[in-house]
């Protein structure tokens, strides 16, 4: 899944404006820069559009997990090295961290989105990468978590139509 649309969707799912967001860049001690932050938000197709890069998400997610649970004593977060990317595994066990998620939150979640996933299926995507049970995780699941995300957070926004169209209008209204 591409870095933008995680971004956008835990953006609109939350309710952040550009200001929550840089102070949450701010708390995993990165300064966003407010035109960069706009070029990130961009739709692919539209002119100034900027690819999200791995080590921006994962600070992202990092502050969101500051700002959701506290900072933990003694442990910063840990920045992406070069060359490093972040995994559709790491997006999601950052998001379940951030928001408390247990097993049958996130289930439950998934659920809003009509993705159904069973306990065992979910806790092999959490596993060591060297574990026999460790599963990748496929876009489909990234893409449900956020959709289900914004149902439950948003339940004004109905269909993904809707979804998306309210996507674009709040980050429209955030940039003025």
């Amino acid at each position: 899944m591409i870095n933008n649309d995680v971004l956008r969707r835990v953006r609109f799912a939350l309710r952040m404006n550009d200001a929550s967001t840089i102070e949450v860049f701010k708390l995993a001690g990165h300064e966003m820069d407010g035109g960069y932050l706009h070029a990130i938000m961009k739709k692919e197709e539209e002119k100034g559009f900027l690819p999200c890069r791995d080590k921006t998400l994962a600070l992202f997610l990092d502050g969101l997990i500051i700002k959701k649970r506290g900072k933990r004593e003694g442990a910063e977060p840990q920045a992406l090295k070069p060359g490093e990317k972040l995994s559709n595994n790491e997006i999601l066990r950052k998001l379940r961290i951030a928001m408390s998620y247990r097993d049958e939150d996130m289930i439950d979640v998934l659920r809003y989105a009509n993705f159904r996933i069973s306990k065992t299926e979910l806790s092999a995507l959490f596993r060591q990468s060297e574990h026999r049970n460790f599963k990748l995780a496929g876009d489909q699941i990234v893409r449900n978590l956020l959709q289900g995300m914004v149902k439950k957070y948003r339940p004004e926004t109905k269909s993904d139509k809707n979804t998306q169209t309210a996507i674009n209008q709040h980050i429209w209204q955030s940039k003025k």
